[in-house]
């Protein structure tokens, strides 16, 4: 009989979390800071006189997020069917996740970067990301939300680093040789951490595919399709200024690291915020830190970007916004614990819709902002 590593603490527990978060730094980086890599690509006439590219551009970025929290809504119920298939995903998702981004590198069509850099990077980089989510709920109960927290803050913390990293890269080889090494560092950082995510429970004692979790309870529950239209809203909302922000910077005429600051102060901040919501999701009710969250992101997103407009306000919506928006997604595990009745089958399917709609959000996001900005 195998003694179980304790739940909530020790080196097994802890180092699962950092590894998870290292992990989510990585994979997430890219998107995060796809704002800059769209900057460089609107200035380089060889894509931008191609069809339909200022259109297609933005959706790079868009696809290679929203992508991967849509199928979140397949993936997870298909764990909790077949949990001994999560080690193979991770693998299969690691590769193609950075082998896409290397092969961006050589394509010069603007539909070919959408495909690679977009849709398949967000397959590889699902694959990977989610068996962390499922672990998790292995590791920790009575600190779900801390753990939330730290994985989110990981997951916002590669785009606090990547900003600082690209202007440099790109100013000195180029966006193609750049994308080179991003993804020959992801893979490197990628196997890295792999040793240490492992699920608490032992695969090899589950005899088969477990039965499948249906929601048509829930259907009737007016709570969860509040959580489900406010989730989408919020997906639209959250994900504008990560794409559009290094472009507004511009037409202020700053400076390239001011711009990169800006972003990596948004990103910053969406690292920190997860981590604060975690710790009083763990003690307080989820609802009313969503609706006070929700409230102080509109406030500063009308103060400091539309009212102020300039350097001090961009730099000041960097640092809220991302404080108080960025910490939405952490209210996830206890918004499907509270609503599924702690039912954990029902709640990792749960938390998978709650991702496809937030990516829906961020899907739609891009061509409504640039249907807008062309008018």
């Amino acid at each position: 009989e195998v003694a179980l590593s304790p739940v909530d603490t020790g080196y097994a527990a802890w180092t699962f979390l950092g590894a998870a978060a290292l992990l989510d730094a990585v994979i997430w980086s890219v998107p995060w800071s796809y704002g800059i890599l769209l900057d460089t690509y609107l200035q380089d006439p060889a894509t931008t006189t191609q069809p339909h590219a200022t259109t297609l551009l933005p959706l790079v970025g868009t696809c290679s997020s929203g992508l991967m929290f849509c199928s979140g809504a397949i993936i997870y119920p298909y764990m909790c069917q077949y949990p001994r298939h999560r080690r193979p995903l991770r693998w299969a998702g690691i590769l193609l996740c950075c082998a896409s981004l290397f092969a961006s590198s050589y394509v010069r069509k603007v539909w070919e970067l959408v495909m690679l850099q977009g849709v398949l990077y967000a397959i590889g980089g699902a694959l990977a990301y989610h068996p962390c989510i499922s672990y998790m709920s292995e590791w920790f109960v009575r600190r779900r939300g801390l753990a939330n927290g730290v994985l989110f803050a990981g997951t916002s913390a590669g785009g606090l680093a990547l900003p600082f990293i690209l202007p440099a890269l790109l100013k000195a080889y180029g966006i193609f040789v750049t994308l080179r090494i991003i993804s020959v560092a992801s893979l490197l950082l990628l196997l890295a951490c792999h040793p240490f995510i492992k699920p608490r429970l032992p695969e090899s004692r589950i005899p088969g595919p477990a039965p499948r979790t249906s929601i048509s309870p829930i259907l009737g529950d007016r709570t969860f399709w509040a959580i489900l239209v406010a989730n989408t809203l919020q997906g639209f909302a959250f994900f504008i200024p990560l794409v559009w922000l290094p472009t507004f910077a511009s037409t202020l005429q700053l400076r390239t690291a001011l711009s990169s600051a800006a972003l990596a102060l948004l990103n910053g901040s969406s690292a920190l915020g997860p981590m604060l919501v975690g710790l009083l999701s763990d003690r307080l009710s989820p609802w009313p830190i969503a609706l006070i969250g929700s409230a102080l992101s509109c406030l500063c997103t009308f103060v400091f970007w539309g009212a102020m407009r300039n350097t001090v306000g961009l730099m000041l919506f960097g640092a809220t916004y991302g404080l108080v928006a960025g910490s939405w997604s952490t209210l996830w595990g206890q918004f499907a614990h509270r609503i599924s009745k702690g039912d954990p089958s029902l709640s990792m399917s749960l938390y998978g819709l709650f991702m496809m709609t937030r990516g829906l959000g961020n899907i739609l996001c891009t061509p409504i902002s640039t249907a807008l900005l062309s008018t």
